[in-house]
């Protein structure tokens, strides 16, 4: 089977401790600015377990974040569904990419043009409709605004897409192995011989 159309059996677990991990990051105070593990995350998370866990990872993320920050508003809904679409589309991304399905499974690539795409989309859906749309900023000033704001998001997303993302994926697929029984061990064993 191809490693890129490969949904591996979920582990709760694991997808618990990257959602509380990229939680936790979120929250350290006075961090460069667009530099977070969301869409670093998501990405491996919904190429492993497919589109409902990455739209789940994408929108508990969100919202937890929110709801622990006191942040939650109108924003909180745009960005809900911009990570929650963006958690869809890379399951779909990731089983098409031809660089990912290669025999090693783990082009950094990848993960890195789907971080470009994916943070421009979320940068015009949520920072060229929240302002104009509730808090009367004028378009222009929006987009201007944004420019800077999606250049740091894409630095800091492209370059946790390369360095996290492929870490992340070979966490969440990692099974454990099985521990070798000592030889001597088998001898004892009436039921191995």
């Amino acid at each position: 089977m191809e490693t890129g159309k490969k949904n591996y059996k979920a582990n709760y677990l694991k997808f618990s401790l990257a959602l509380i991990l990229c939680l936790i990051v979120r929250l350290i105070p006075f961090r460069a600015p667009n530099v977070e593990p969301i869409l670093g995350a998501m990405m491996p998370v919904s190429r492993a377990y497919g589109a409902f866990l990455g739209f789940s990872f994408a929108v508990l993320s969100i919202l937890l974040y929110d709801i622990i920050s006191g942040t939650l508003g109108v924003q909180t809904f745009f960005t809900t569904f911009a990570y929650g679409a963006l958690g869809l589309w890379a399951a779909s991304y990731f089983k098409k990419d031809k660089l990912v399905r290669k025999e090693d499974g783990e082009n950094k690539w990848s993960y890195v043009r789907f971080a470009v795409i994916g943070t421009l989309f979320f940068d015009a859906v949520t920072g060229l409709t929240v302002g104009p749309l509730f808090y009367d900023q004028p378009f222009i000033s929006s987009l201007l605004g944004q420019i800077p704001f999606t250049l740091l998001h894409l630095l800091g997303n492209t370059a946790l897409a390369f360095v996290l993302s492929p870490a992340i994926y070979n966490y969440l697929v990692r099974k454990k192995k099985p521990r070798p029984i000592p030889f001597i061990s088998l001898l004892n064993n009436p039921k191995a011989i």
